[in-house]
C-alpha cells in the first residue's frame, strides 16, 4: 500500500468505525453529548439519527470505549428480528444463555438482572444501532422494557441510533406511546466545508502525518464537492486519491489526484446526485401511487451452487458485508466488512464498491458504482448476488435456481454474466 510512499503508520481512511480517528465537529460533539447524558438521566430515550456513512457507529464505539467500569452494556446491532430474538439478544449481552426460554422467562429474567445491577450500583446501558429496521412489535418490547424501574429510579438507559427512517417510524401513530419516552433526539447532519478540510486533516495526523501538508487546498475543495462532507464518501474519495498518487509513485495528494479517484469511481457532485434524484421523482409521479413499504426487488446469495440467502429490497440503502452489523451478512474472509452498499429507489437499484479488498465483479469486469439491470450477477470473491427488479411496469427475470443465477431461457432482461462460478475472478487472500 501507499504506507511508505506517504511516510504514515496505518491507514488513515478506513471504513470501519474506529474512535481512534473520530473528528468530533459540532455536530458530532453535541450527539456525544447526548449519549453520555443517559448515564446520568434515565427518563427516556436518546435517538440520534444519520444519513449512511455520517459516522453514527463510530460515535457509539467512541462513546463505549469511555464508559466507566460500573456501566454494563448491552449492544445490539443485528436489528431485523422477531421480539422473541430481540429479548433473546439482550441476555446474551448480559451473559446468559436464553435460548430455551419462553417469552415470560425471558422477560423475567430481564427485569431481575436489572434490578440486581442497580442493587449493587452498577448503571445499565442498551445500545441499538441500526434501529430503523426494528418492527414495531420489537420497539415497543423496548419501550415495556424502559419502565422496568425501583422506587426512585428507572433501571435501564437507553440509545437508539439509525438512519432518518427511524424518526419517521417513532413519529408513526402506532409508535406515539414510544415517542412520548423519547427525551432528547439529535439528527448528524454531513460537515461543512471547514469541518471537511479538518476531519481529512485529523485522520492523517492520527495516521502519523505529524504536520505535513499531503492534501493541496484545491484537491480539499473538491473532495468536499464531491462528497457533500459525509464522512464515508471522504474515506472512500481519499482513499482512492492517494491510491492515484501512489501509482505515480507521488507522495501528495491534488486535484488531479481527486479527479482520477472521482473518474474511477465514476462519481458525480455530491449536489447534483441529489438534485437528479428530485427532477426524476417529479418526471415518474405515475410511480407516487406504489407503497412506500412495497418491495422493489430481490437479492439472492449463492455459494458452491446453493442458493443461501434471499432479501427482500424495498426502498432505501442495504449494506453487505460480513459482520452482523450489515443488512445482508456474507460471512466470509473474501468478504469485507462492509463491502458494499445497494441503493434501491421507485426509478433504479444502484450497488456501490465501499473500498473493499476483492471488490465487485458484474458483467465481466470490476466495477465501482454499477446501476443494476433485471438479472444482473455481482461476483463478491466466492459468493455470487443475483438481482431481481421487481419494480412496477418492469418484467423481471426469473427466480434463480439453486445455483443463483436465473434461467438464460427465461423471459425478461437478464444478461449472461462473466463471473460466479463459470468466470469469477479469483479472490485476494484476507478479509479487508
Amino acid at each position: 500500500m501507499y504506507l511508505d510512499l506517504f511516510r504514515l503508520k496505518e491507514l488513515p481512511f478506513r471504513l470501519s468505525p474506529d474512535p481512534q480517528f473520530l473528528y468530533l465537529s459540532k455536530h458530532h460533539a453535541r450527539a456525544k453529548a447526548y449519549m453520555e447524558s443517559t448515564i446520568w438521566f434515565t427518563d427516556g430515550f436518546v435517538v440520534i439519527t444519520g444519513e449512511i456513512g455520517s459516522g453514527k457507529t463510530t460515535l457509539i464505539e467512541s462513546f463505549l470505549r469511555e464508559l466507566d467500569k460500573d456501566v454494563v452494556v448491552a449492544q445490539i446491532n443485528q436489528t431485523q428480528i422477531s421480539p422473541i430474538g430481540f429479548l433473546q439478544g439482550l441476555l446474551v449481552q448480559f451473559g446468559f444463555s436464553p435460548f430455551k426460554m419462553n417469552k415470560a422467562e425471558l422477560l423475567a429474567t430481564i427485569n431481575n438482572f436489572l434490578i440486581e445491577q442497580y442493587a449493587a450500583g452498577r448503571k445499565v446501558v442498551l445500545v441499538v444501532d441500526e434501529a430503523q429496521n426494528l418492527s414495531n412489535r420489537v420497539l415497543e418490547e423496548v419501550r415495556l422494557l424502559s419502565g422496568v424501574e425501583t422506587t426512585k429510579d428507572k433501571t435501564l438507559r437507553i440509545i437508539l441510533a439509525g438512519q432518518p427512517e427511524l424518526s419517521d417510524k417513532l413519529d408513526s401513530a402506532e409508535l406515539v406511546q414510544l415517542a412520548q419516552r423519547i427525551r432528547l433526539r439529535f439528527h448528524l447532519t454531513p460537515l461543512g466545508r471547514d469541518d471537511c478540510i479538518a476531519y481529512i486533516t485529523h485522520r492523517l495526523e492520527v495516521a502519523g502525518a505529524q504536520g505535513r501538508r499531503i492534501f493541496s487546498d484545491a484537491a480539499l475543495a473538491l473532495v468536499h464537492r464531491y462528497t457533500g462532507g459525509v464522512p464515508r464518501l471522504i474515506n472512500t474519495l481519499c482513499d482512492t486519491a492517494m491510491m492515484s498518487a501512489f501509482a505515480i509513485d507521488k507522495d501528495t495528494v491534488d486535484d488531479t489526484e481527486v479527479r482520477a479517484a472521482i473518474e474511477e469511481l465514476q462519481w458525480v457532485e455530491y449536489a447534483a446526485r441529489t438534485n437528479r434524484m428530485v427532477r426524476s421523482e417529479m418526471m415518474v409521479p405515475v410511480l407516487r401511487a406504489v407503497s412506500a413499504d412495497a418491495v422493489l426487488g430481490r437479492l439472492y446469495v449463492a455459494t458452491d451452487g446453493h442458493t443461501v440467502a434471499e432479501k427482500e429490497l424495498r426502498a432505501g440503502r442495504y449494506l453487505v458485508g460480513r459482520t452482523a452489523e450489515n443488512d445482508l451478512q456474507i460471512d466470509s474472509k473474501y468478504v469485507s466488512r462492509h463491502h458494499c452498499q445497494v441503493t434501491v429507489s421507485l426509478e433504479a437499484a444502484v450497488i456501490e464498491d465501499l473500498n473493499s479488498t476483492n471488490g465487485l465483479v458484474c458483467r465481466g469486469r470490476r466495477v465501482r458504482r454499477q446501476q443494476l439491470k433485471d438479472g444482473d450477477v455481482i461476483v463478491i470473491g466466492q459468493h455470487t448476488l443475483t438481482y431481481v427488479d421487481e419494480r412496477p411496469n418492469r418484467v423481471t427475470a426469473s427466480v434463480p435456481t439453486e445455483s443463483g443465477v436465473p434461467d438464460p431461457n427465461a423471459t425478461g432482461s437478464h444478461e449472461t454474466i462473466a463471473g460466479g462460478n463459470g468466470g469469477a475472478v479469483e479472490p485476494a487472500n484476507g478479509p479487508h
